[in-house]
């Protein structure tokens, strides 16, 4: 690509054999709630080796549907970290409860298990990881202090399809999985989501629930050749159609071939900012990363100034996240403030996240490292 070419932090990739999938459901008798759903919560299951997928319409709903399963309920609390999307602190609030935020480990930016050990009270119910930028968090700390106090673990893998932990895939390490299926992410539906869980009397409770919390939908009914449903429950019309879920089964093939791409970029751009002033975050060992974003940190005096300087070369560098216990809604709503996430709130200022998908080309990631080495030796060549 040419230096005029904008490159954004994210992007889908799309396939003839995408396309094809998609319209072979177009042309079928299913639009939705029909066998593609399946089919696509049996492939994911496949490949995270969970026992039961429940396909949504988004992310979020996947969160969602995750604590009306645990039956939260007004007076719970959940630990979430504070450095994520807001849709991890917010889907707990849907269902009356109260987030609690904790920190995150200042290098990796995932969520410290000290201090969600610390953030435990008798109103408790779960704790939410979350495996940011693709990371996975350290479950085997998390499980033993879930364990330890009687909580739910629930994993935010919004990020992180594809990747493992000490052996064990993303998807088997905690009660319930969620993951998204936005176009920026590994895979894509256009929009989807999904949760993923061994327990079968969760999974049915969020199969309920996505679907106006009635007990079967119009496929089985009509292989029953029954009218007859019953609501049980308040729920949601949370459902995907069959067309997104031909989509994401097509490009599931691709997700292996996907994530090693991924961890070639980001090698390619670890070594091409050994010196330069340029930290990427820590890994952790034994683990396969997803690298759904690969996060740098600059000295937060000129972070601004590097997003702009990137922005105006065509690069569509991002910032992910402002902490949420910042965002003003929860300053009003639930009193939080400044100081109560150091770690998280430090990072804030500094972070910046490159491009990285898999069609990015060595050029690019040479171009994207260039503009951004070259811009912060000067700026930092120029204070001193």
């Amino acid at each position: 690509m040419s230096n005029d070419t904008y490159l954004p932090y994210g992007r889908q990739e799309i396939s003839e054999q995408d396309i094809s999938a998609v319209c072979e459901v177009l042309r079928s008798s299913w639009l939705t709630t029909g066998p593609v759903v399946e089919q696509f919560e049996e492939a994911v299951c496949r490949a995270t080796g969970a026992e039961h997928g429940i396909a949504v319409c988004n992310g979020t709903a996947a969160l969602h549907a995750a604590m009306a399963a645990l039956e939260l309920s007004p007076g719970d609390e959940v630990i979430v970290p504070s450095m994520t999307f807001a849709a991890t602190a917010n889907c707990i609030l849907y269902q009356g409860g109260t987030p609690v935020f904790a920190d995150v480990d200042p290098d990796t930016l995932l969520l410290d298990p000290a201090a969600s050990e610390a953030a435990i009270t008798p109103r408790t119910k779960a704790i939410i990881g979350v495996d940011y930028a693709g990371q996975p968090c350290d479950w085997a700390a998390l499980r033993a202090i879930a364990n330890r106090h009687g909580l739910a673990l629930v994993a935010d893998s919004c990020h992180a399809i594809g990747a493992e932990y000490r052996g064990k895939k993303v998807g088997t390490l905690a009660d319930i999985t969620l993951f998204s299926f936005h176009p920026v992410k590994h895979i894509t539906t256009g929009e989807g989501g999904m949760a993923v869980t061994d327990d079968e009397a969760m999974a049915r409770r969020m199969r309920v629930f996505r679907n106006h919390g009635i007990t079967t939908d119009h496929r089985q009914r009509e292989k029953s050749s029954a009218w007859f449903y019953e609501m049980t429950s308040l729920g949601y019309n949370y459902r995907l159609t069959d067309i997104q879920c031909a989509l994401g089964l097509s490009q599931l093939r691709s997700l292996p071939d996907w994530i090693q791409r991924r961890n070639s970029i980001a090698a390619l751009y670890d070594d091409a900012f050994v010196g330069k002033g340029i930290q990427p975050l820590a890994r952790q060992v034994d683990v396969l990363h997803a690298y759904h974003l690969y996060v740098v940190r600059l000295p937060g005096v000129i972070r601004d100034r590097v997003f702009q300087h990137m922005r105006n070369a065509h690069i569509g560098v991002n910032v992910h996240y402002i902490p949420v216990h910042l965002h003003p809604y929860y300053r009003e709503r639930l009193g939080t403030r400044e100081g109560m996430c150091p770690n998280a709130e430090a990072a804030y200022h500094d972070i910046l996240s490159l491009p990285m998908f898999p069609a990015l080309t060595d050029a690019d990631i040479a171009r994207v490292a260039g503009t951004l080495s070259d811009y912060v030796f000067e700026t930092l060549e120029r204070k001193l």
